[in-house]
């Protein structure tokens, strides 16, 4: 059939149905605008649910727990349990082992027992004080003899007392650290958020990781998370250093370290990348620690 004829037949239809050619094509038109009003209602439904990005929002958990983590916990308690050390606990909540110790009584040796309760809160509470059992006693009264006069002594002269040789000199000391671990430099300090609060290293597995000064190794584990395998080593009564994601630990809690000394060898553990995570905190708060470490 020819369009001509198709057209034809079809105007014949219109005609013979009593439907006006115009009236038929106003119909046509609304049905089309109702058809693509609805997908276009449907489409920014869609787009509002998936938001101006397109994607939906993502919570940082792990910004979050590290969040936790550096900022230092001023309430509630912790209770002490197997592996733990005052150090590693003043670590992961954010305290000064010094500040922490004071705070709950604990003196030197500073040694804590599982079960122990350390408490955070800086409300002061007062001392418990034992009471003292108190005997009667008979007193005999003492014979009246004569008393001769004490030679006063004569005023002792100030002497300048040098530090003890057990203090590390080359702690604290800006320029005499030494470099953990050679390698790539992938992760620096932030001071602004809580990502980063000390720099990460990357190497070969297996790597030597060495202590960057003398001091006293106060914990050395995995309880710490998002650490791995942890060291901690204590250099003064002010600085300490942590290095974390070892694969093996070569001292043990308690041990003495010389600068430069073996410690740990690389790993990945608590991460997914070869590398040692090094920190530096000066009284429990984490420093940069490429302002005291030698400029490479």
């Amino acid at each position: 059939m020819q369009v001509s004829e198709y057209s034809a037949v079809r105007c014949l239809v219109v005609k013979e149905s009593g439907v006006k050619p115009v009236q038929l094509i106003v119909s046509s038109i609304e049905k089309i605008n109702i058809k693509w009003l609805s997908v276009l209602l449907l489409s920014t439904l869609l787009l509002g649910c998936a938001g101006t990005s397109g994607k939906a929002p993502v919570i940082d958990r792990t910004h979050a727990a590290k969040q936790r983590q550096y900022n230092p916990v001023t309430s509630g308690q912790y209770v002490v349990r197997r592996g733990d050390t005052l150090y590693s606990i003043a670590f992961r909540f954010g305290w000064d082992w010094k500040a922490l110790a004071a705070r709950n009584g604990i003196r030197a040796p500073y040694v804590i027992v599982p079960g122990q309760v350390i408490r955070f809160s800086t409300t002061t509470k007062a001392p418990v004080v034992a009471k003292k059992t108190t005997t009667q006693t008979t007193i005999k009264p003492a014979a009246t003899t004569k008393s001769k006069p004490v030679p006063v002594a004569k005023p002792v002269r100030s002497v300048t007392t040098t530090p003890q040789a057990s203090q590390p000199a080359a702690a604290g000391s800006q320029g005499k650290w030494l470099w953990p671990t050679n390698g790539t430099l992938v992760g620096r300090y932030s001071s602004n958020t809580s990502l980063n609060k000390g720099i990460d290293i990357a190497g070969q597995l297996g790597q030597s990781i060495v202590a960057t000064a003398d001091g006293n190794v106060v914990y050395a584990g995995s309880g710490l998370r998002g650490y791995g395998e942890l060291i901690i080593i204590k250099h003064n009564d002010t600085f300490i250093s942590a290095y974390g994601h070892n694969r093996r630990l070569l001292v043990n809690e308690g041990q003495t370290v010389k600068a430069g000394q073996k410690i740990a060898e690389m790993g990945s553990t608590g991460t997914d990348q070869v590398k040692v995570h090094f920190e530096i905190r000066r009284q429990g708060k984490p420093v940069d620690p490429l302002q005291y470490l030698p400029r490479q």
